[in-house]
């Protein structure tokens, strides 16, 4: 008997986050359960627990007695949640025992070099780049922590299909992974969560001009 990983519910989550990222759905309109769950295969009970988890961590709404619509992407929406993963990378980082910073610093020099060399495709931007997060938190102890940053980012991926693509935003994300990868190499941890909340918060002002210049006023 094989074991599922995900329950039914994770998988049509997964696979709408997919969709989301893949800009198949145009935020701010509402929802249709009924072509949802004809359209994934699914029966509306799972695909009503998928959409209430999903409400929950922002990438959609629920409007009382109209069902879910697609949560409008907006600025300060954005700016908060990634002020919020940048605090809680850091705090990972301050939890993670010495001889792991260095471990994970070599680990990161390399995927930062990986990630200026070869990305090519939104996928490879994605992948090097949840990758390079997922290892930079990776030895604190606090894994109700990590899953915290893991919902959080979850709910990012909506922003992402404006943000890939452009080679000059995704060539300064790389030099500051390697600012990151480089300051734990030194051993110098304020170093590295300075460079980690920059390599953050440098991205809203990057987002909201993505934001002004593709996304339709609502």
């Amino acid at each position: 008997m094989s074991i599922q990983r995900q329950t039914l519910r994770e998988q049509i989550e997964t696979e709408i986050m997919d969709r989301v990222g893949a800009g198949e759905f145009r935020m701010g309109d509402n929802i249709n359960e009924v072509s949802l769950s004809e359209e994934l295969g699914v029966s509306r009970t799972p695909l009503r627990e998928a959409l209430i988890s999903l409400s929950q961590q922002g990438v959609i709404t629920r409007v009382s007695g109209k069902g879910f619509r697609w949560a409008p992407i907006g600025a300060n929406d954005f700016t908060e949640a990634v002020q919020i993963i940048a605090a809680l990378e850091g705090l990972a980082l301050r939890l993670t025992p010495a001889s792991e910073l260095a471990r994970i610093g070599r680990e990161l020099a390399v995927q930062a070099h990986e990630f200026t060399a070869s990305v090519s495709s939104a996928a490879d931007i994605h992948d090097h780049d949840d990758a390079f997060h997922a290892l930079l938190a990776s030895g604190s102890p606090n894994k109700r922590l990590a899953e915290t940053v893991a919902s959080y980012k979850l709910a990012l991926r909506r922003y992402e299909r404006l943000y890939v693509g452009n080679a000059d935003l995704m060539e300064r994300a790389a030099a500051e992974h390697e600012a990151i990868a480089e300051a734990l190499l030194a051993n110098d941890l304020p170093a590295a969560i300075a460079a980690l909340e920059a390599n953050w918060l440098n991205s809203v002002p990057r987002i909201i001009n993505a934001l002004k210049a593709k996304v339709p006023a609502m």
